[in-house]
């Protein structure tokens, strides 16, 4: 059995930030990492199209916390102490400098999730991390006051374990063994299947700023709205499929959306499209696109409120202007399934929060057990928010950790 100080289980983005702190704050004490795969920080890979999506440019921790559909009370403290402006600083010190986009994402200069791996890997090599790659846990008991970890390669004991392993059913198990209650995990972030003639054919367009409802419930959102092959994506539904992850889910991913294109009152848009019919008599509805709203959208949106290419204004009867307010303010779909969001598979449960000593991030059930990341029931909407949560609770625990007993 090989003897170790700490183990960390996962090599992901939590595991490595929590093992590269841990190491510079403690030298003398004997860290591994324990990655199921044949490499780590996958994740860190793919996001943001490759680009690494590190965190987001908030810098209040009660905002910040407000991205987190579970999670939000528990991560205000947490984010007292380590949050957006310790990332850029944490980075920057290591020589990787972040920049904040229109959208508030914050992406490495370098464009590249390659800087953010090397950074990890080089520090970690720096400080004299152990990483194993190809050992994946097979059991995980405590003996007094000793872990004993045996993996698909060997059999290890540590006074501390650190669990970051992400949204994984098999580890999930191992702690329901040692005590802790696993909540079901469910697909946070995911896209909109929708078969319908108005988004048919116009993959690509994006209305910039929309409100969408699920009909039913007090599910709300808003924001820009992306067409897909398969229906709809971007931020608008992101956020439903986040804060709605538990509801939709009971749905079985069948359900209706009601979505707003111009953000305007059925009332005010239809006021507003008599006066266009005034000003617009002798050309075609079809040709003059409205409100800001991309033009192959308008054109699928007049086609669908029974009017034809060549319909002029001035020929628009009354019942066919309410139809093309109703298309524009509450146009209504049909939602059959989900897609995963890029690479980027988010699920919400995980350890209940309730076990957890959010000041430390240890377990309440299991004496210098800590946690890190998705494991733990916390999940963010899309845009550097899960990261977030994995970089404060790395941080966290490794101060806990490192503090002489």
């Amino acid at each position: 059995m090989m003897k170790r100080d700490v183990i960390i289980v996962g090599g992901g983005a939590a595991g490595f930030f929590a093992a590269i702190n841990l190491a510079e704050r403690s030298p003398n004490l004997n860290i591994t990492i324990l990655e199921r795969g044949k490499e780590g920080l996958t994740k860190v890979k793919v996001s943001g199209g490759g680009r690494c999506n590190v965190a987001h440019a908030e810098f209040i921790p009660q905002a910040l916390t407000l991205n987190y559909p579970r999670g939000e009370k528990e991560l205000l403290g947490p984010f007292h102490q380590f949050m957006t402006s310790d990332t850029i600083e944490w980075f920057e010190k290591r020589g990787v400098a972040l920049k904040i986009e229109d959208d508030g994402r914050m992406f490495p200069v370098s464009n590249s999730s390659q800087t953010i791996i090397d950074c990890f890997l080089n520090e970690a090599e720096k400080y004299g991390v152990e990483v194993l790659y190809n050992h994946s846990v097979k059991t995980i008991n405590k003996i007094e006051s000793i872990f004993k970890i045996e993996t698909t390669q060997s059999v290890f004991s540590a006074d501390k374990v650190l669990i970051s392993t992400g949204s994984n059913p098999k580890i999930w198990s191992l702690l329901k063994d040692l005590g802790h209650t696993i909540i079901q995990p469910v697909p946070s972030l995911f896209t909109f299947n929708i078969k319908d003639d108005r988004i048919k054919d116009i993959p690509g367009v994006v209305a910039k700023d929309v409100e969408v409802q699920v009909l039913g419930t007090n599910l709300w959102s808003e924001g820009p709205l992306l067409i897909t092959h398969w229906g709809m994506s971007a931020p608008s539904i992101l956020k439903l499929s986040a804060f709605g992850a538990l509801k939709l889910a009971k749905l079985d991913y069948k359900f209706q959306i009601e979505v707003n294109f111009i953000k305007h009152s059925f009332e005010n848009c239809l006021e507003a499209l008599k006066m266009i019919k005034q000003d617009l008599a002798k050309k075609s509805v079809f040709k003059s696109t409205q409100f800001d709203i991309p033009k192959r959208l308008w054109h699928k949106l007049v086609l669908a409120s029974q009017m034809d290419e060549d319909t002029r204004w001035a020929d628009v009867n009354k019942l066919k202007l309410e139809n093309l307010a109703s298309q524009l303010t509450k146009a209504v779909f049909n939602v059959d399934g989900k897609s995963t969001f890029k690479e980027e598979f988010v699920t919400a449960g995980g350890v209940n929060l309730k076990e957890v000593n959010f000041k430390t991030f240890e377990s309440k059930k299991v004496e210098k057990l800590y946690f890190a990341g998705e494991v733990l029931n916390i999940d963010a909407v899309t845009g550097g928010f899960n990261f977030q949560n994995a970089w404060t609770g790395a941080y966290i625990a490794a101060n806990a950790i490192a503090k002489p007993e």
